[in-house]
This record gives structure tokens, C-alpha cells and sequence, in this order.
């Protein structure tokens, strides 16, 4: 079977490259490849220097004009560089171009995030999207694996050795990636029932969405109590976290920790994730959680709402948390936030300010919908009375004979076990 090799096992001094056209993209082209940055210290890499590339057009043979390719060839000489890291998306042909004048590994963003996806993926679920995604990717580039067999062998109208071992290897990851996509449909059809036990007892579902590293599974473990791994790391957990947690009203509800996005994310990595990502469609709201202290914190706000659109979840009730105000270094930022978003709640999970003025908005979004009764139940319904104060908001209650005399905000899920007890009917919400 073919296997892809880990990149993390075989370099150990990169040279990071970032290209751009535009002077004016400069500064997004900065930040990006301080952010490709991340990303290689998250795999272990250490990084012996880093390259930005102004050039005039996009060139199909070195993505940038053959004087600046050989001086970054020549630098990754100098600096003993043993991979060569673009944050372009490079073609499988310029990948195999600068190899070769180069003398180095060269990868891509793209290639960097699908192998720290691919040490992350702790579920069967997450290995499968991870695997989907990385064969995808290497299918076109199989024949820079196999170059040095390419001229062996062979007479007209006969195939070179390397030319046979490279349509074997096609095929067999062809056949893989079928497998993968049926087996990620097996996923996707348990994870629709799981739904569908969910709604028999319907409680809201939250998703946590945002870009990495802001800290959502923090913010999830600090309203939940819940053990889940927090890490100063981009894409520290893939697989959604989900935990119950019961409001003050006692409304119950569930909150998802989904996988963080990222600018420049693989498209592949878009679909391949869309099982797990899907629990954000299927939410009755969001939670779009955003680091404040973070220069480009609007960009990373626009590339999770471009995700989210791709998901079609885009048009679901958001609140957006901005979070780490902590960390913030020019607390002036901050008019500005609240005046563009008015409706936005500003926390930090670390020292805990914020955190129940944002719980009190969950809880109003969770109660939209709640019907307010006025009961008179038989004491000997215990069980019902004891399910309401669990789940309803009860706002007043009183003793009459052998009843009790409750008026409460009331979900859904629990009206028509009340209404045969309903004396008089008050306003929604």
C-alpha cells in the first residue's frame, strides 16, 4: 500500500517563503507567513529563516521570475535548509521545479496543515477525514515520488518501470479514496441517527465555532467543567467536544467545541471535515469566539464566516464572543469592537471577567421559543413536578389542597405533558 511520508520525521531546518504581487498585499503576505510559522513550530520544525517575495506576476515554472528562484534556492543552501516551505499553493509541477533546483524537500501550506491535521486526528471519524483529505492531495504529485524510475526500461509502445509503478499506485490510492468516502458516509449516516435520538428529547445545541487557537475548547471546559485538552497550539484538538451544561433558568443545553479554522484553508480539508463541521449547521445557534489581542482579529472574522457560508450555516443566529480581553495591548480597541458589534459579548475565559453576562445571553437565546403556563398539578405527579424544576424556568409556585400551583417558562419538549394542566396561558417568551 502506498503511504505518505511524514515530513516532520525526515527535516529538521526549514526556510519559510512567502510570495505576493501587489505592494499593498504586503502586509497581509507578513502575517501570513508569521502564521505559516506557527504552523511549522506546531509540527516541530525549527525554522532557520524566512523569505518574502515581491514578483510581478504568477510565473507557471517557480511561481516567482527563475532570478529570484535561484536566489532562494542559493539561501536555503547557505542556510543549510533541508525543506523549503511556501505559503503559496504550489502546483504538483512547481513543487517538482524547485526540488530539483533547489536540491530540498519543498511542501506547501496546504501540506504543512494536512500533516498537522494528520497528528491531531484522535478519532476513527478525524483519521478518516484526515486521510481523505491528504490522499486527495497527493494524487497528482505521485510522480514526483517516482522521477527516478520514469526514463528505465521501456521500448516504443511499451511502459517505463516508473510509469507502471506510478498508474499501480494511482490506482491503489483511487481505491483508497472510494473506501474513505464510503466509510465517511457510514460515519455520516450514524452521526444523522444520533441526531435524530437527540430530538425525541430536544435540547438546544450550541456550536463553538471560531479560528484557531482563540480559545474555544477554554471557553468550553470554563462553562462546562468539562476535561478537554486546552493547548497554546493552532488546531490543538480536530474532533468536536460536546457537553451538557444546565443554564440558570435550568434550561438544559449542549455545547459543541468544533475544529478551528484557519486562512488559506485546504478546500479538501473543507469537505473532507464536513461531518464534523456539520454539527455547526445543525446548531440552533453559535458561539463565534474571536482573540481580541490578535492584529488581524477582522480577518480571521472574515475567514470564519466564509467557512461557515461554505457549510450553509452562515445564516444561523451568532453570538459573537470576543475573548483574551486579558491580553489586550491598547484597551482603545475596544469602543471601536462594541460600536461594530453592539450586540457582541467581551470575556476572558482566563480571568473569568464577562463570563456571566455571557451566560445570561445563551440563556435568553436558548429560551426563545419557551411558553409561559400556569399549572395546577396533582402532588401525586411528582415526577412532573421534579422534571419542571429541572428543565423550566419556574417563576412562582404555591400549595393549594393536594396540587401545586406553579408558573413557569416552559420548552417545547415538555408542553404537551403540561397542557392537560394548564389553568390559564400567558405570553411566549
Amino acid at each position: 500500500m502506498f503511504e505518505i511520508k511524514e515530513k516532520p520525521k525526515m527535516v529538521e531546518r526549514a526556510l519559510l517563503v512567502g510570495a505576493y504581487i501587489r505592494s499593498e498585499e504586503r502586509g497581509e503576505a507578513e502575517s501570513l507567513l508569521e502564521e505559516l510559522a506557527e504552523l511549522v513550530k506546531t509540527l516541530g520544525i525549527p525554522i532557520v529563516g524566512r523569505e518574502l517575495v515581491q514578483h510581478r506576476e504568477v510565473h507557471p515554472r517557480h511561481l516567482v521570475g527563475s532570478g529570484k528562484a535561484a536566489e532562494i534556492a542559493t539561501l536555503a543552501k547557505t542556510l543549510e535548509a533541508d525543506v523549503l516551505i511556501f505559503d503559496n499553493e504550489l502546483t504538483p509541477s512547481q513543487q517538482r521545479n524547485w526540488e530539483k533546483l533547489a536540491g530540498v524537500l519543498v511542501i506547501d501550506r496546504q501540506e504543512v496543515i494536512l500533516d498537522i491535521f494528520a497528528q491531531r486526528a484522535q478519532t476513527r471519524e478525524a483519521r478518516l477525514q484526515v486521510d481523505l483529505a491528504r490522499m486527495e492531495y497527493s494524487l497528482p504529485r505521485l510522480v514526483r515520488a517516482w522521477s527516478h524510475l520514469g526514463k528505465q526500461g521501456g521500448g516504443i509502445g511499451s511502459k517505463g518501470e516508473g510509469e507502471s509503478q506510478l498508474e499501480q499506485d494511482k490506482r491503489k490510492i483511487r481505491s483508497q479514496i472510494d473506501r474513505l468516502k464510503r466509510d465517511l458516509a457510514e460515519v455520516k449516516r450514524r452521526r444523522a441517527t444520533q441526531r435524530k435520538d437527540r430530538k425525541r428529547t430536544p435540547v438546544p445545541n450550541v456550536a463553538i465555532v471560531g479560528y484557531t487557537n482563540a480559545g474555544k475548547s477554554s471557553l468550553l471546559r470554563s462553562l462546562t467543567g468539562a476535561d478537554v485538552l486546552v493547548e497554546d497550539k493552532l488546531f490543538a484538538t480536530l474532533d468536536t467536544t460536546t457537553r451538557r451544561i444546565s443554564l440558570p433558568n435550568n434550561q438544559p443545553l449542549l455545547l459543541t467545541d468544533t475544529v478551528g479554522f484557519v486562512r488559506k484553508l485546504p478546500h479538501g480539508l473543507v469537505e473532507a471535515f464536513n461531518a464534523t463541521l456539520e454539527e455547526a449547521a445543525m446548531s440552533e445557534f453559535l458561539l463565534h469566539v474571536l482573540d481580541v489581542s490578535q492584529p488581524e482579529v477582522m480577518e480571521f472574522h472574515e475567514t470564519t464566516r466564509k467557512v461557515l457560508a461554505e457549510l450553509g450555516a452562515d445564516t444561523l443566529p451568532t453570538l459573537t464572543v470576543f475573548n483574551k480581553i486579558d491580553k489586550l495591548a491598547d484597551p482603545s480597541i475596544l469602543p471601536h469592537l462594541r460600536s461594530r458589534f453592539p450586540d457582541a459579548i467581551f470575556v476572558s475565559v482566563k480571568t473569568r471577567a464577562g463570563l456571566d453576562e455571557l451566560i445570561d445571553r445563551i440563556a435568553a437565546l436558548a429560551s426563545d421559543g419557551l411558553e409561559t403556563l400556569e399549572l395546577r398539578i396533582p402532588q401525586s405527579r411528582h415526577d412532573l413536578i421534579a422534571r419542571l424544576h429541572r428543565e423550566a424556568d419556574i417563576r412562582h409556585t404555591a400549595y393549594e389542597d393536594d396540587a401545586v400551583l406553579l408558573r413557569a417558562r416552559i420548552p417545547a419538549r415538555l408542553l404537551d405533558a403540561c397542557r392537560p394542566f394548564a389553568t390559564t396561558t400567558a405570553a411566549k417568551n
